[in-house]
């Protein structure tokens, strides 16, 4: 891909002249060497599973590819190694060939030794992309424009070895630091001018080496950054003594973890986006009996209104109105009262829904508007937004993702009058390491604690019937002779 660049010509303190290129736009695509990955794995399980059955090559190729993308297998590293590919590739075929072969059916011929032959085309398959890949970044024809954060030699060393490595694919603009010194390499700015550098150089690879700024300053500065499109590396520290495995990737010998989007990426999203639309939709259909009674309840336990809406802030601060079954008597609720548990005005149908959080049940609703997500940080109101931003560190850091009906920190036990500075610990714990299995877990855990408390009241109910209670006495009447002769 051609790109747009300005040339700039530094003499650096020994007197050498370097030229540094820098694009002036960026127009980003998905790279031709993930598209080559995606296809060459198509097309090695079309030629090999095809004759078995059309049906058993589509299904295989489909659950292959979801695989490898949602384990990060296309991503075409700096390094270009193969080899080490093949552990997780044998074990994606593998998973895929059960899957396939469970929906399809067992067929006539065993399918192991044609399992084998994909892991081997699949292999091939890598090596001409990755050959393909280097050839191309040869050229420096749309190399991905790097930004290094950091001044000192680590960071100067990093772009020395970008610049006499093009195979590398990363194109240097330059250093981030807070520094003010002649360095071979321009300096674009401080650290509290990462964002516009990013935007005015359209930086694509950003790579935190070493430098005078202190971990503390680097990362609120890299947090207002997640929502550009870059790929963020660190340079781990104390890597030199070989701390830093496992190693995402390699530039030139020196060793960087990727740095893992906390905002959901188009791919992530869709697909949480995609599962939260199904489970709505059946959720609604399988809960309109409960749904409708409680409508009915609500309707006949006060006047008023059968939903409440209330307006919380959303995904990166939006305002949106929140559905609840009504649960207190209508009356003016300001912004300032926090914990209405004991509150006079709670109806008892409502104090029954409160315990059970069937109130929150008109929400999936709001999941199928787009406004929530099925797991999530809760959503609060804004004055509660504005005053728990500026006094609990990294509360605002929560709404990076679209909130939920429920999250991490609920299922935890951190429900009403509890502390926001443990929620907001649980919910950045959620959005930088989210995944659609946790997603699953954290709705079972959710469906269990919202079954425990019925049950409880239920066992209660029961012990204490007039029946359960004669049983009782009858079975102690019983036992009572029983242990007199044996005293006797």
């Amino acid at each position: 891909m051609a790109l747009s660049v300005t040339q700039e010509v530094r003499t650096t303190p020994d007197g050498v002249r370097r030229e540094i290129v820098q694009p002036a736009q960026r127009r980003r695509q998905v790279g031709f060497g993930t598209v080559g990955l995606v296809a060459g794995d198509l097309l090695v399980a079309l030629a090999v599973l095809a004759p078995v059955g059309l049906d058993l090559a589509v299904i295989f190729g489909m659950v292959a590819v979801a695989l490898t993308a949602g384990s990060g297998g296309y991503r075409v590293s700096f390094r270009g190694r193969v080899a080490e590919q093949l552990p997780a590739l044998a074990a994606r075929v593998a998973v895929a060939t059960v899957i396939s072969t469970a929906v399809v059916g067992a067929s006539r011929e065993p399918i192991s030794w044609r399992a084998a032959a994909i892991v081997l085309g699949c292999l091939l398959a890598r090596i001409f992309v990755a050959a393909l890949v280097r050839r191309v970044r040869l050229r420096e024809s749309g190399n991905a424009t790097t930004l290094v954060v950091g001044a000192g030699a680590i960071a100067q060393d990093l772009a020395d070895r970008m610049r006499d490595h093009p195979e590398l694919g990363l194109q240097v603009v330059g250093l981030v630091d807070d520094v003010d010194e002649d360095l071979p390499f321009p300096v674009l700015g401080g650290i509290s001018d990462l964002p516009a550098v990013l935007e005015r150089h359209s930086v694509q690879v950003l790579i935190v080496a070493f430098g005078a700024s202190r971990e503390s300053e680097i990362v609120p500065v890299l947090r207002a950054c997640e929502r550009r499109d870059v790929d963020v590396y660190v340079v781990p520290r104390l890597f030199e003594l070989g701390v830093a495995s496992p190693v995402d990737d390699e530039l030139w010998g020196i060793p960087l973890r990727r740095v893992r989007r906390a905002t959901l990426g188009p791919i992530a999203w869709r697909t949480k986006r995609l599962f939260d639309v199904v489970v709505a939709s059946a959720m609604i259909v399988l809960l309109a009996p409960v749904m409708a009674f409680l409508a009915l309840a609500v309707r006949l336990s006060s006047e008023g209104p059968v939903f409440y809406r209330q307006e919380r802030i959303g995904h990166w601060g939006r305002p949106f109105h929140v559905l609840k079954f009504r649960s207190m008597r209508v009356n003016d609720d300001g912004p300032s009262t926090w914990d209405v548990t004991s509150d006079a005005r709670v109806t008892r149908v409502g104090r029954i829904m409160r315990a059970t959080s069937l109130d929150e049940l008109p929400q999936l609703l709001n999941v199928l508007r787009g406004d929530m997500s099925l797991v999530g940080p809760r959503p609060e109101r804004p004055r509660f937004v504005e005053e728990f931003s500026a006094s609990v560190p990294r509360y605002a850091d929560r709404h990076r993702v679209p909130v939920g009906i429920t999250g991490l920190a609920q299922v935890n036990g951190l429900r009403g009058d509890t502390s926001i500075n443990e929620r907001a610990q649980f919910d950045n714990l959620y959005i930088e390491h989210w995944s659609l299995w946790g997603d699953i877990i954290i709705l079972a855990r959710t469906l269990l604690a919202v079954v425990r408390p019925p049950v409880s009241v239920l066992v209660r109910v029961v012990a204490e019937a007039p029946v359960a209670i004669d049983l009782r006495d009858q079975a102690l009447s019983a036992v009572s002779p029983a242990r007199d002769r044996q005293s006797g």
